[in-house]
């Protein structure tokens, strides 16, 4: 199921803002700035992208999981189970 327009827009906001982040990022190595900011600006971006995680999966469980639990179909519910379980764990590392 698609995201709806709000989620998207947040979604694509907080995205585009990373991808500003991440060339400032870059601009502070071509520039030799100090080792320490560059490291808490990278630790922002992780927090940030952490924050994008969650509003899609949480976004995963309102749609996707709801219309596979409304469904009734055990199979379909046992599959979206299964995805959620292998996002956490990527997500947690």
């Amino acid at each position: 199921m698609a995201h709806d327009k709000q989620n998207r827009e947040a979604i694509q906001k907080r995205l585009s803002r990373l991808n500003g982040q991440v060339q400032g990022v870059s601009r502070m190595v071509e520039d030799g700035r100090y080792c320490v900011d560059i490291l808490n600006q990278t630790a922002a971006i992780r927090s940030a992208l952490r924050a994008v995680e969650r509003m899609l999966i949480e976004d995963h469980a309102r749609s996707c999981m709801e219309d596979a639990i409304e469904s009734g179909d055990q199979d379909r519910q046992r599959v979206m189970f299964r995805e959620v379980v292998e996002l956490l764990e990527k997500v947690r590392d």
